[in-house]
């Protein structure tokens, strides 16, 4: 089954926590904290895999969970870091956060994306040890991880790309030229999903791309719509089958000048793809004259007249078609894949908050880093409260606060955690 769109979830690992510990040795004069950090969680990372050719595994599977960081432990020793959840997607695939922070193309393989970073470990209390805090009975939490919703998008990567109208004999060429084997029947849509299939001309090769049959208006969804036409993107070049003969009651030229507009339609680039016309059905008695007027209608385009039937004139149009494959230069991608991520500096600036007075008496304090802070420190622990405070003026929020107009007794809310202001 040929799966080209997911919808999932994915969930980097939490940080491990700190972890509070004292030594106990005999010979050590008054112990000291011991307390190790926590480990750093798992990043989920997708990574491009020429072996595989579909998305039907995230139709089964929609959430996916990297390892967390273990805690700390005594005697200074440090949490494991959690295992990287490595996601296998096919060549082609389009990455993209459902919120639009980012949106990242795998084309070539083994490339690779973290698309949610696993979250920092805590400190553990021996990380905290100062000349006036010798013993310090706290430490952190470990940071949650990155999680988010995606959407993958598989636009295959083929050298040649069948279009034209349904009934034309696309899946028919495809089965003679290549060991694929599509769905052929005497009825439209007969496609209704990409099939590829691996050409051998000579001492070269090709993949062929069978794709589902356009329609009048398919740049605007109708039929398969978009679902075909973001296939068309990654080829190489287009082979326009054409029913010569028009079995279905078409025109074939009126086929061609169709499929020439909705291509362009769709997106302007597509005009100039390379593309050659294998008229088809020349073994049908009405098929010579309808050529004779193709080639007269289109000049500029190579036109090809086969029959996938009997093979007639086939050898021939792969041989062009390889030839044109051979001119054409595929320019590799060297930059290396980029992780779309932003991820918050551990050091904090005056820079990194915000101050509002949301109603007489309460201040609103907002920013990636201070929450950070709050969330990671158990505030009821005293030593905690106290570390917190001396950040607070490290930071310049006490400061900014004074500036702001503050009273004793007003509100300061930061994140979830409210304390009264008290000089």
């Amino acid at each position: 089954m040929f799966i080209d769109y997911a919808k999932i979830y994915v969930k980097a690992g939490d940080g491990g926590n700190g972890c509070v510990a004292f030594r106990r040795e005999k010979y050590v004069p008054h112990g000291g904290p011991s307390g190790g950090d926590g480990g750093m969680g798992g990043n989920v990372v997708f990574t491009a895999d020429r072996n595989l050719h579909t998305l039907i595994d995230f139709r089964y599977r929609k959430h996916y969970k990297a390892e967390r960081g273990e805690h700390g432990r005594g005697k200074n020793q440090h949490g494991k870091n959690g295992a990287d959840l490595i996601v296998r997607v096919p060549l082609g695939t389009v990455v993209r956060d459902t919120e639009g922070r980012f949106s990242v193309d795998l084309k070539r393989h083994g490339q690779q994306i973290i698309v949610a970073r696993g979250g920092k470990g805590g400190r553990g209390n021996a990380r905290f040890t100062t000349p006036k805090l010798q013993a310090p009975r706290f430490a952190e939490r470990g940071d949650p991880g990155d999680e988010c919703m995606l959407e993958l998008e598989l636009k295959l990567l083929a050298d040649v790309g069948f279009i034209g109208f349904p009934n034309a004999g696309k899946s028919s060429l495809l089965s003679r030229i290549s060991a694929a084997r599509p769905k052929i029947a005497g009825y439209p849509f007969t496609t209704l999903n990409p099939e590829l299939g691996v050409v051998q001309v000579g001492d070269r090769s090709f993949v062929a791309a069978d794709l589902p049959g356009i329609i009048e208006g398919a740049h605007t969804g109708a039929g398969l719509g978009h679902r075909f036409l973001r296939h068309v993107e990654r080829t190489r070049l287009l082979l326009l089958v054409v029913d010569t003969a028009g079995t279905e009651g078409r025109n074939p030229i009126e086929d061609v000048e169709i499929i020439l507009r909705e291509l362009k339609l769709y997106k302007e680039e597509l005009a100039g793809r390379p593309l050659v016309v294998a008229a088809n059905k020349m073994d049908l008695p009405e098929a010579a004259g309808n050529l004779s007027s193709l080639q007269q209608k289109f000049p500029e385009l190579e036109i090809y007249p086969i029959s996938a039937v009997t093979g007639s004139g086939v050898q021939t149009l792969l041989y062009a078609i390889s030839g044109k494959l051979e001119e054409e230069v595929v320019e590799e991608e060297t930059e290396p894949a980029e992780d779309m991520r932003v991820v918050t500096a551990d050091r904090l600036q005056e820079k990194d908050f915000d101050i509002t007075l949301l109603k007489d008496g309460v201040f609103l304090i907002t920013g990636k880093g201070i929450e950070r802070l709050v969330n990671r420190l158990d505030l009821n622990i005293p030593d905690a409260l106290s570390y917190f405070q001396h950040m607070m003026r490290v930071i310049g929020i006490e400061n900014a606060l004074r500036s702001g107009g503050i009273k004793v007794g007003d509100t300061v809310r930061i994140d979830d955690f409210e304390f009264e202001w008290q000089e």
